[in-house]
């Protein structure tokens, strides 16, 4: 067992399995552990409840991370949860059938509040969600390594997150710089460029794989629209599978040239086009432009609970443009990768937009992210993607 470990204690009663308590739930400990400590808590009754990281500065004070007193949280219980992590993705979801890029860890989805890692060929993407990981980051390599030999390593955190943590991350690779060279990955054998050190998120969004690979397989023969583009996934797989043609709008022209560069990998010839899709869509419908099968991805709206109604004001905005655009008996995807908008609420900006375009939607398909993005029923925190996919009747 773990001994002199700082402790933590909670005002109220607390009966949960989510591994989060706030602040208003704890008492301030005298003195006040370091951003990210490893602490014992114990309840109103002093009885011992969990182990976990404390952090003083955060909304989220405490994240648990076991909940046996026997079991310390050290290099060996991070090299357990990898080892099981990694074992579901290999051994049980057998993803190494399909792809060589998946998510390596989901944060509390693997019992790792606060930690993603994404693998992309030998190249591991590391990003930290709290001060605890990526104060015991060493450990985590350690653990990584032993999973895979000879990986190379990419790790950040996101500007805002390091200040609602209070910790200072700089990129950093295993390169011994703030910078890593892209890997090139395939997925249902459709390869793309996994570029971390480029400014958006991990490299590449391995979480719509199943979605992208679905929807590739209803594009043969169609005119197909891909919306907020990135850096190109679903109207990629659109052309690989037979699209009579494929154009991509994105507004920005960094992931325009990356996904210029993930076409080129697979031969084939998508449209790309620079531009804001709410004019581009206005005029498109001007002009009675209609496409087979449209997809909606947009970038995540908000991260603030009270930005939440105008976030699905501009989700409502975006579909209503969209569905106009859809030919009759077309197939409409659209996705939100907004974690504080639910899938009920998302269905339900999903039905007004149809109203509002005078389509009538049939539901086909409600899916969200790839089986290595699990969520634990306690925390629903970790089920951000929310995808639909429908045919467009008239």
């Amino acid at each position: 067992m773990t001994d002199a470990l700082p402790t933590i204690r909670l005002r109220n009663a607390w009966r949960s399995n989510h591994p989060w308590l706030f602040q208003k739930l704890v008492d301030k400990p005298t003195p006040r552990p370091k951003p990210g400590s490893i602490v014992d808590i114990v309840g109103q009754d002093g009885v011992w409840i969990g182990r976990g990281f404390y952090n003083g500065h955060s909304r989220i004070a405490v994240r648990i991370l076991e909940r046996d007193p026997d079991v310390p949280v050290d290099a060996a219980w991070f090299a357990a949860k990898i080892a099981e992590a990694v074992r579901l993705r290999r051994e049980i979801l057998r993803l190494g059938e399909v792809s060589d890029a998946w998510r390596v860890v989901h944060s509390e989805g693997d019992g790792l509040s606060g930690l993603v890692v994404d693998r992309y060929a030998d190249l591991l993407v590391v990003e930290y969600f709290s001060a605890g990981m990526y104060r015991h980051r060493e450990w985590i390599n350690e653990a990584l390594r032993a999973q895979f030999p000879g990986c190379r390593f990419y790790g950040f955190a996101d500007e805002h997150v390091q200040k609602q943590e209070s910790f200072d991350c700089r990129p950093f690779s295993s390169e011994g710089t703030g910078t890593v060279a892209p890997a090139v990955i395939a997925e249902h054998g459709v390869r793309f460029r996994a570029d971390p050190a480029g400014a958006h998120k991990t490299g590449f969004f391995a979480d719509q794989r199943d979605n992208r690979q679905w929807f590739g397989q209803q594009a043969a023969g169609r005119r197909v629209l891909d919306l907020c583009c990135n850096t190109g996934g679903f109207g990629i797989y659109a052309a690989v599978h037979g699209a009579s043609e494929v154009t991509g709008v994105d507004i920005d022209q960094d992931v325009l040239d990356i996904a210029r560069g993930n076409a080129k990998l697979n031969d084939v010839r998508p449209r790309w086009v620079q531009a804001d899709i709410f004019p581009w869509l206005r005029d498109a419908a001007a002009a009675g432009q209609r496409y087979d099968a449209v997809v909606l991805d947009p970038a995540k709206m908000t991260r603030d609970r009270d930005q939440v109604i105008p976030a699905l004001k501009k989700y409502l905005d975006m579909n209503k443009l969209a569905l106009g655009v859809v030919a009759p008996g077309g197939l409409f995807a659209t996705f939100s990768c907004t974690g504080l908008v639910s899938e009920e609420q998302f269905l339900d900006m999903l039905r007004r937009a149809a109203f509002y375009a005078g389509r009538t939607l049939q539901v086909l398909k409600v899916s969200g992210a790839g089986a290595d993005h699990p969520f634990l029923a306690d925390v629903q925190e970790s089920r951000y993607l929310k995808a639909a996919f429908c045919r467009v009747l008239d």
